[in-house]
């Protein structure tokens, strides 16, 4: 029996040193002060795109949540902001594969920014250290859909009040201008991205300066429910070479 368990032991260590560094399962580290510092933005918009590479492939890194609870618990020091939709299908740390501690997220129907949000948005930058804000509308968004129908329906009628520039500025789509139109409701989400990453470098001093001074970039995403993937709108994210272009 030891005999046994001794070679089924040797097999089992050589399957493991047989395994393609590319393929080993990699450990998560939790992000600190000293993480947070080193990064640029670019290099922080970088790690959403491969967590949600790895969140779409199954390769999720592995985690030790207990640990990453007793380290947090004295600071935080996040690499990113986001804002999101309410809808309960967009987990934003599954999305990414990202841990305690790793991100701030900002939720609301509709994914828009109002003085609040950049509020928290200023906080999350400014105060706290995060090198990228990124503003991740959803494909059938409901928000969008009852932004779409001018949907009235007690303080819900405010929330989708601002989503109706997006709507207004959706001209180029055939078709009924209603939810009913896939085309028109995915063209005013998209829309409702662009403008609220805008709004947050024009009506923000605060993060106007962060992003001239290169410490913060801007960008939005879109995220499919169907799939998982997440598509940045990198033509129209704004870091410290687009600013003027968007502050005229």
């Amino acid at each position: 029996m030891t005999t046994l368990f001794t070679r089924s032991a040797a097999i089992l260590v050589c399957a493991l040193l047989l395994v393609p560094a590319s393929l080993a399962q990699e450990t998560a580290i939790t992000q600190t002060a000293e993480t947070q510092s080193a990064l640029t933005p670019a290099e922080a918009l970088q790690m959403l795109k491969d967590g949600n590479e790895r969140f779409r492939s199954g390769n999720a890194l592995e985690r030790d949540y207990s640990a990453q609870k007793a380290i947090t618990a004295g600071g935080q020091y996040p690499f990113a902001a986001i804002v999101t939709c309410l809808d309960s299908r967009i987990p934003v740390e599954v999305v990414f594969d990202q841990g305690i501690g790793d991100v701030f997220v900002g939720r609301v129907a509709g994914n828009f920014v109002d003085t609040e949000m950049l509020g928290s948005l200023e906080f999350a930058t400014a105060a706290a250290g995060a090198k990228v804000i990124v503003v991740m509308g959803h494909t059938e968004c409901g928000a969008v859909k009852g932004a779409c129908d001018n949907v009235e329906l007690g303080n819900l009628t405010t929330t989708l009040s601002h989503i109706m520039p997006a709507v207004y500025m959706t001209t180029d789509v055939e078709g009924e201008r209603s939810s009913q139109n896939p085309e028109f409701v995915q063209k005013v989400a998209d829309h409702n991205v662009d403008l609220n990453v805008e709004n947050i470098v024009q009506r923000s001093e605060v993060i106007e300066g962060l992003v001239a001074e290169g410490k913060v970039l801007v960008i939005g995403a879109m995220y499919d429910i169907s799939n998982g993937m997440v598509t940045f709108h990198d033509a129209k994210m704004i870091d410290a070479d687009g600013m003027a272009a968007v502050m005229e």
